[in-house]
């Protein structure tokens, strides 16, 4: 499948620069195209010699738009139009084509270091490339991939962003209509997995080594001696035998050394593993996102006048002034709102909110809790209802 790249640039020499770094890199000429206005008024270099369906007496604008018609297919026009705009409003737009999708995202990676602008985000909701934006792969990296003849940006983080607005858009819009508005309260979870590593180990390695052993033996010889000394004795009749053939034979013998080897087992190496368990304590945060109601200032006037009759009715006949009791009044209805006591009910926690006011507003060590705790659970039913 044939797969294009398009990159949009505001200047000229970046557009230059990546073309020349991507010659570089080892993509052909046919397949690297540069198109600006400039030169689609003749030049052979633009893509705009290779449009379809152009006449020598087009105009410089439909000649770029011919070629982008050609690059997206007519099923696209918006494509089109939209680049087309890019260069005769002055952009350049630098196009790849090949047929692995390997070397879109390696040309990607070398676009994406010349500063390629987002003609997705400049794009006004009317289709005219009023402004641009800054990018350079999407899907890959984040510029604009189209495959074949298709169209349209295969991105993840320009879609998700465009998701996220149409997401606030119709939040906003059914809030308009039913007066309700729905915001979302989000919290982290933390999930301990294990994963098997390798920590290094053992490698035990066994060759042969010869070593020169040296060892003294010794060795016996025999060696016959013949000797002739003369005699002078008369032959007595015994010796008549003498005459007789005779023959003596004996024989040397000599001790040489014999070798023999033999081979014992002197050592084992053995080679195993012990497991053992440790426990390990992770530490990390979770985020978790808090919603605070805070009246608005008609709400707040309300509250202040059913304060101000609720001391008329319980404690103006007992003396002091309203200021006196509406820092109570306003503490029971900031401590109803405080998370630590959300879902709990007075009993529960009146002993802890004794503590803080007496931290509060206690003066010289002397409590004033019992004197200000039925305002203060005024305050604290008033947020409730």
């Amino acid at each position: 499948m044939q797969h294009t790249l398009v990159a949009v640039f505001d200047n000229r020499s970046d557009a230059q620069s990546a073309m020349d770094e991507l010659l570089a890199s080892g993509f052909t000429r046919d397949n690297v195209n540069l198109s600006t206005a400039d030169l689609a008024a003749g030049s052979s270099a633009t893509t705009a010699a290779t449009t379809t369906t152009t006449t020598q007496d087009e105009g410089i604008g439909a000649s770029i738009k011919h070629f982008f018609e050609s690059l997206f297919g007519t099923d696209h026009d918006e494509h089109a139009i939209r680049y087309s705009n890019a260069v005769t409003s002055g952009q350049h737009v630098l196009t790849l084509t090949t047929m692995s999708e390997p070397d879109v995202e390696r040309a990607a990676d070398v676009i994406e270091r010349f500063g390629p602008i987002d003609i997705d985000e400049r794009h006004d909701l009317a289709g005219n490339a009023a402004t641009l934006g800054a990018s350079a792969y999407q899907g890959a990296t984040s510029a604009s991939l189209q495959s074949g003849s298709q169209s349209g940006n295969l991105a993840g983080s320009r879609a998700e962003s465009a998701d996220v607005r149409t997401d606030s858009q119709q939040r906003d819009a059914t809030a308009m209509q039913t007066g309700k508005a729905a915001i979302p309260v989000v919290q982290e979870e933390v999930r301990v997995g294990k994963r098997l590593v390798e920590r290094g180990g053992v490698r035990v390695f066994s060759r042969v080594v010869e070593t020169p052993v040296n060892e003294t033996v010794a060795l016996r010889e025999e060696h016959v001696s013949v000797e002739r000394r003369p005699v002078d004795r008369p032959v007595n009749p015994g010796d008549a035998a003498m005459f007789k053939d005779k023959t003596i034979e004996l024989r040397e013998s000599a001790e040489e050394a014999v070798v023999q080897k033999s081979a014992r087992v002197v050592e084992e190496v053995v080679v195993g593993k012990e497991v053992t368990q440790r426990e390990q304590n992770i530490r990390d945060t979770v985020r978790r996102t808090e919603v605070d109601v805070q009246p608005l200032q008609g709400a707040a006037r309300d509250d202040d006048t059913y304060y101000r009759n609720d001391w008329q009715q319980n404690y103006a006949s007992l003396g002091g002034t309203y200021d006196d009791y509406a820092p109570a009044y306003r503490y029971g209805y900031d401590m109803r709102r405080d998370a630590r006591y959300q879902g709990r009910n007075w009993d529960d926690v009146e002993s802890s909110l004794r503590s803080d006011w007496d931290a509060r507003y206690g003066s010289a060590g002397a409590s004033t809790w019992e004197r200000m705790k039925a305002a203060v659970r005024s305050g604290w039913d008033r947020m409730t209802s």
